[in-house]
């Protein structure tokens, strides 16, 4: 499965590599922001994308807004410090399959992407 990180912050992308690679997942591709991100996305054709909201070039909802014209089923989970519910709308909106606020836990990051996974294993079956 490749996994695609989305963040400005080295040390949140480092973080996110981390648990990924603790729940088995070696191929991770990372971008610093929303445009390199975008390329990386159609080069490389991720299985699951990590993006953060506030980025400079092309920020995670206008991202992920471009993204879902292309690609209405790829999972993406929205990892950011906008906390506000109007925030958390509007990625819901945009397309996000699940949203969590930084700063969290490892333990809070995995359970996200075991949800989010299971979420679309069961949608897939039914």
């Amino acid at each position: 499965m490749k996994v695609l990180i989305v963040d400005d912050s080295t040390t949140i992308r480092k973080i996110e590599r981390s648990v990924l690679q603790r729940l088995g997942y070696s191929q991770v591709i990372e971008a610093a922001d929303g445009r390199e991100a975008l390329a990386s996305f159609q080069r490389h054709c991720p299985d699951l994308i990590l993006v953060g909201w506030n980025m400079p070039n092309m920020d995670g909802v206008t991202l992920v807004r471009t993204i879902r014209q292309i690609n209405k089923s790829v999972p993406i989970i929205m990892c950011t410090g906008e906390a506000d519910k109007a925030n958390v709308i509007e990625a819901v909106k945009a397309g996000v399959n699940n949203y969590i606020v930084k700063p969290f836990s490892t333990q809070a990051l995995t359970d996200k992407i075991n949800q989010t996974l299971a979420k679309l294993t069961a949608a897939a079956k039914s």
